[in-house]
């Protein structure tokens, strides 16, 4: 069955100082998907509270992912979330549990392993949360619980190069596999630590940062030394030739200008491609 894209303009997980980018990001990818097999997601417009959970914006992210999963529930095909922040991806791979009964590994991409808890997180954004709370840490109404959390054991990182002291511990204690960016030009690397979990169906989370700064130049947080764009999609399309997928994701656009979106867009929509390429889609 075709893909369907759900366009998650989300920005209230960001902590950046061009959060809001992230809204226009979204809204840049969605002009070139086909509008029949799009659905967005209406995001509050106003910040939202913390309401005491040390989660910035708590309020209006709760709201996105109750109206995300919403959305995703009424998807038939493979659902490709469009953020916005990470944050668009608890609701996404809740749905891919969902739908797989928990047979489901988490092939997250990022700069950023995003393991931190509201306890730990230096900055209380809830992107850099985002992986812990699908692992089923993290703030009520955010974070994955019992059959829909997806255990550390079915995690695999990869590209991350800015790691936390307690994101570096829970990695330790779980024993959560990690690749470097330098793996990630083997794709057999990634298949085999894939098939170590024992999971048949895969989500592929894509935070643009784990891209080089060279490669795109739309990134809240851009950090040097990361994968190049070739490499990223060749390595897409080999992990959904050998898995079929439960869902995907693409996160952390935020163009500086409308001029400057369309400079990232043909590398942006490859990657989209790679994605839609699943024999799930």
């Amino acid at each position: 069955m075709p893909a369907t894209f759900v366009v998650v303009p989300v920005w209230q997980g960001s902590v950046s100082a061009r959060a809001m980018s992230h809204a226009d990001g979204a809204a840049a990818i969605q002009g070139d998907l086909p509008s029949a097999a799009t659905i967005v997601v209406d995001v509050p417009v106003e910040a939202g509270d913390a309401l005491g959970t040390g989660v910035q914006r708590y309020s209006a992210i709760l709201r996105v992912r109750e109206r995300t999963e919403q959305a995703l529930a009424s998807v038939s095909g493979l659902p490709i979330t469009i953020g916005g922040d990470c944050g668009a991806s608890v609701a996404a791979v809740a749905d891919a549990s969902r739908r797989t009964g928990g047979d489901l590994a988490v092939l997250w991409l990022d700069a950023h392993p995003d393991l931190n808890t509201p306890e730990s997180s230096p900055s209380g954004g809830f992107g850099g949360m985002t992986l812990r709370a699908i692992a089923g840490d993290g703030a009520e109404g955010l974070t994955l619980v019992d059959d829909l959390r997806v255990a550390p054991g079915r995690l695999v990182i990869g590209g991350a190069r800015a790691f936390d002291d307690e994101e570096r511990r829970f990695i330790d204690e779980h024993g959560v596999q990690t690749l470097t960016v330098e793996d990630l030009s083997d794709p057999t690397l990634v298949i085999a630590a894939l098939e170590a979990t024992g999971a048949s169906r895969v989500f592929v989370h894509v935070d643009l940062d784990v891209l080089d700064p060279s490669a795109l130049a739309g990134l809240s947080y851009p950090m040097p030394f990361g994968v190049d764009a070739t490499t990223l999609v060749a390595l897409v399309r080999e992990v959904t030739a050998r898995f079929p997928l439960a869902g995907a994701a693409i996160a952390g656009f935020a163009p500086g200008t409308p001029e400057a979106a369309n400079d990232d867009l043909p590398t942006i929509l490859r990657l989209v491609g790679a994605l839609a390429s699943s024999p799930s889609a």
